[in-house]
């Protein structure tokens, strides 16, 4: 087998693959099967399901074949199409994308041409090769011009122009290999959603620039949308001033709970403090009653006692000095006996002078 613009075919074991070619797939998108002159060298002997899980010979890889629409690419395509990569072994995978014209003629108008959908499967990791312009039913011609093997799709019966199933002839012929659908996405569902939420978009769109002409809305329902807009940009800034008043709130309630928390350590504090220095039994107390001891000590004169024995002087303590200079007053003499007397006594006394 004759790989793409002359090189062998690479080769694929499940998801790892080993490129032994020019081109690497998962880093350039897929080529197109008109560009490639894809040719088969060695004999293509027919397979059959079993052999090729067994495994093929080593001189070329399974060619499995995937078709479909394709319009707005998404998980569930890509799934399908990693399923039948990985039926076999070592598999070669072409993709056939029916054009605009086939499409619209029997199954309705899509989102993306056909240029867009031959892209978007390009540059899909599961894909080595894309046909263009592929034929709605397949036919004894094109699988033999491509080389097809096997046949992969989902087993539900795809009735179409004018048959209950397209596939059948594939199914009897034994080429057919089915795949499984992704539950929850499909194109008709991605419609469904934007028809379903057309004024949410139309919304959207006008906000990002688009003009009325161009999304073929109205005049009245274009001035209904901006509106809307305006009214939920207020929502909006409302619902933000909420946001903020609230963790304004929650910010002053853990600062006041915070604050009477220190406010009540300071008051035990302080009630303790004022208990060791006021109470019955504090410290200023204690020295209130030295100091008023002490003022009294000090203000109370010292009362002399009212009769004391004669103590003898100590002969080594000096006796109190005698002021002479002062002069001395007699006193008074009590009566006139006194008065002799002393007289008499100040005469003997003169006598003994002399």
């Amino acid at each position: 087998m004759v790989g793409h613009q002359g090189g062998a075919m690479e080769k694929d074991t499940g998801n790892n693959r080993t490129p032994q070619t020019g081109r690497k797939t998962l880093t350039a998108p897929a080529p197109f099967a008109d560009e490639t002159s894809c040719q088969c060298q060695a004999p293509h002997e027919k397979l059959t399901i079993a052999q090729a899980r067994l495994g093929t010979p080593v001189d070329r890889p399974v060619r499995v074949y995937a078709d479909g629409i394709f319009d707005l690419f998404h998980s569930g395509h890509a799934r399908a199409l990693m399923q039948a990569k990985t039926l076999f072994p070592n598999s070669y995978l072409l993709v056939g994308v029916c054009s605009d014209d086939l499409t619209h003629k029997f199954k309705g108008f899509t989102v993306m041409n056909e240029a867009e959908r031959y892209e978007a499967l390009r540059h899909c990791r599961y894909v080595d090769e894309v046909i263009r312009d592929a034929p709605w039913t397949l036919t004894p011609e094109f699988l033999e011009k491509h080389k097809i093997d096997f046949v992969a799709h989902d087993d539900i019966p795809y009735s179409s122009a004018g048959s209950d199933d397209v596939y059948k002839h594939i199914k009897e012929a034994g080429m057919f290999v089915p795949t499984q659908r992704t539950e929850g996405i499909s194109t008709s569902d991605i419609i469904t959603r934007i028809v379903r939420d057309y004024d949410v978009y139309a919304r959207r769109n006008l906000q990002r620039g688009y003009t009325a002409k161009e999304l073929n809305v109205s005049f009245i329902n274009e001035k209904k949308y901006r509106f809307q807009n305006q009214v939920d940009k207020m929502k909006e800034k409302v619902k933000n001033v909420e946001e903020r008043s609230k963790e304004f709130v929650n910010r002053v309630e853990e600062k006041s709970h915070d604050l009477i928390q220190k406010w009540e350590e300071k008051s035990r504090e302080f009630i303790g403090n004022f208990l060791e220095l006021f109470g019955p039994d504090g410290a200023w107390k204690q020295m209130f009653q030295e100091r008023s001891s002490r003022m009294l000590h000090a203000l109370s004169p010292k009362q002399s006692p009212v009769s004391s024995p004669t103590r003898s002087r100590s002969p080594s303590r000096s006796p109190s000095p005698t002021f002479s200079w002062l002069p001395h007053k007699p006193s008074p003499p009590s009566s006139p006996k006194a008065a002799s007397a002393s007289m008499s006594s100040m005469s003997e006394g003169d006598e003994d002078e002399k």
